[in-house]
């Protein structure tokens, strides 16, 4: 394993929070271990990136006309990074440490680590830390990571393709863990300080609804094996159906299941399943974590 010290990139893509944007560059900055902080604004009409070039002109700003959506731009932030570990910070996100970057650069302890959850707190809904290991002292894996507290060895992430530009809002960050995992590359819960996640009250629930069960669908007609792929649609489609009662809003549900069926005629979604032994092993831990020795004994 290489030795040399690893750099590290924070990327923030952002679109119209430009309050939000300053407050998570303010975070991103101030780290103890220095790393590049890359700002992609994807088409905001606030001014974001004349605020980012007047308040933060050490920080990269790529600033575009058009929106393209948050999986592409983080897919062509990751490109431009300098940086051997990339984090993603949420635009409503900061650090609760100024030392989180360099802990968790110490969480890559080994190659078949490809990417890290970092814990997280939803502030404005519970004091609970997510993506928490059960103890520091052992290597802990899970399924996936959320995309406001992560972060992915470059190469590993290029190697695997990046996430899924098909997906366009939602589920990339599962897509792309089950992707690493056929590559012997897996997700740790890392120890490190929370990130404060202040989830913004201006965000579009139909949106996240019908693109949230529309790839669901999809994950499971791209990923998952012949023999339980007929099992794992049917299941998923029921989890849709059943969010919408709970949540009240099953049109939003139906309209979002009935786009991702139609998804699996595109000629453009093209299946590509894994291994039996990588899908077992990934449902094994979405049931809850392992210890890397155990779940590395089973592939």
């Amino acid at each position: 394993m290489n030795n040399a010290p690893l750099r590290s990139t924070v990327l923030i893509t952002s679109k119209n929070r430009r309050e939000d944007l300053a407050t998570a560059v303010k975070s991103a900055l101030s780290q103890d271990a220095n790393p590049e902080v890359i700002v992609i604004d994807d088409g905001s009409t606030d001014g974001t990136s004349e605020m980012i070039r007047n308040l933060f002109p050490e920080v990269r700003l790529f600033s575009y006309s058009d929106s393209a959506g948050l999986i592409k731009r983080r897919n062509e932030g990751t490109r431009l990074a300098s940086g051997d570990i990339i984090f993603s910070l949420d635009d409503d996100a900061v650090y609760s440490s100024p030392d989180t970057v360099a802990s968790a650069l110490k969480e890559f302890n080994s190659d078949s680590i490809g990417a890290i959850a970092l814990p997280f707190i939803d502030v404005r809904k519970s004091p609970e830390i997510k993506q928490k290991p059960y103890d520091a002292l052992r290597t802990w894996l899970t399924f996936a990571f959320v995309g406001t507290a992560y972060a992915v060895r470059k190469d590993v992430f290029l190697t695997v393709g990046g996430f899924n530009e098909y997906l366009f809002h939602q589920g990339e960050e599962m897509d792309f863990s089950i992707r690493m995992m056929e590559q012997n590359k897996y997700v740790k819960l890392a120890s490190t300080p929370p990130v404060f996640h202040f989830e913004s009250p201006r965000r579009d629930f139909k949106r996240m609804d019908i693109f949230g069960r529309r790839n669901d669908i999809i994950f499971s007609w791209i990923n998952v094996p012949a023999p339980w792929l007929a099992p794992h649609l049917l299941m998923t489609l029921w989890n849709g159906i059943r969010h919408g009662f709970r949540t009240k809003r099953m049109k939003n549900m139906c309209i979002g299941l009935f786009r991702g069926l139609c998804s699996c005629i595109d000629p453009a979604c093209v299946r590509r399943p894994v291994q039996s032994k990588t899908y077992l092993l990934f449902r094994r831990l979405k049931k809850r974590p392992i210890e890397i020795s155990a779940a590395l004994a089973r592939t």
